[in-house]
């Protein structure tokens, strides 16, 4: 038997929601990104690691808060947690195997090609090992044109996000950034969605006309307080603050290496002969 789906089952709230959460993520990882390039590699790691947890959680997050809106009018739908949160896992590892590419590779031709590849291709097993966590009364069946369609958005908005993570060094590009960059993963999530469809056993019941959330919301509190941390971590960092990213010339190159070089007339003294030691004079012409 069909199963009849519902993804908006709180009307544009989820949408919204989950679209400032994909925002909000990539805001973070970029910002963290930007900040790894601009110091030594004893303390980038640890920069490019929190962009990866906050890349990850933010669109991790957004797939769960769009899901709150998702109903089968049949049966009711559960979620199994070890595989909700393998899903989270798996989206953080494969997220931050991409930005150390790009971290200690730079931003540019085959690391980031190979970044934004891996990232994408995370981001994508993310959503449909969540999907493969959900529990009903059948199964789901997904057309493969569009299930290809939207890893491709997931590669493409990767891909992306680190080159503009290796580029965006003032605040206000890395808000466009963002703002795109959510968009793709809103993107990616609705075209996988729209790739779905359900299957219905005989011993499927009939569910509420709302979909219930309450399963999820306590899922969402860990990747929510990440966020946080993450949003202060960055927020009182000095340098961002005081927005010196834009110092920084090339992705990969400490800020030491940035330092402004002596004025070239330092150098010339060397150049200068005193008078009476081979310097011409009027008298000796």
């Amino acid at each position: 038997m069909q199963g009849t789906v519902d993804g908006f089952g709180y009307g544009a709230v989820t949408p919204l929601v989950a679209y400032l959460m994909a925002c909000l993520g990539g805001a973070l990882g970029l910002r963290c990104i930007t900040r790894s390039l601009l110091v030594t590699h004893a303390r980038r790691p640890a920069w490019l690691a929190l962009g990866a947890a906050a890349l990850g959680c933010g669109t991790w997050t957004m797939h769960f808060v769009a899901m709150m809106g998702f109903s089968i009018a049949q049966t009711p739908v559960h979620y199994d947690e070890p595989v909700t949160y393998a899903s989270l896992g798996l989206a953080v590892v494969m997220v931050g195997v991409g930005v150390f590419i790009v971290g200690y590779r730079g931003a540019t031709g085959a690391p980031l090609f190979t970044g934004g590849t891996v990232t994408g291709l995370g981001l994508a097993s993310m959503h449909y090992l969540g999907m493969a966590g959900m529990r009903f009364h059948g199964s789901f069946a997904y057309s493969t044109p569009k299930v290809v369609a939207s890893v491709a958005i997931a590669v493409a908005a990767a891909t992306a996000a680190l080159w503009a993570a290796g580029r965006a060094r003032s605040l206000l590009p890395t808000v466009g950034a963002s703002l795109l960059m959510g968009a793709a993963v809103s993107g990616m999530h609705y075209m996988a969605m729209s790739a779905l469809s359900v299957h219905l056993d005989g011993t499927a019941e009939t569910a509420a006309d709302t979909p219930d959330a309450s399963a999820l919301v306590p899922m969402l509190l860990g990747p929510l307080v990440l966020l946080v941390l993450a949003g202060v971590v960055v927020i009182l960092d000095p340098m961002l603050v005081l927005r010196h990213p834009e110092r920084a010339a090339t992705p990969g190159v400490p800020a030491a290496a940035l330092a402004p070089r002596p004025a070239p007339h330092q150098h010339r003294h060397s150049d200068r002969r005193p008078a009476g030691q081979g310097a011409r004079t009027p008298q000796n012409r």
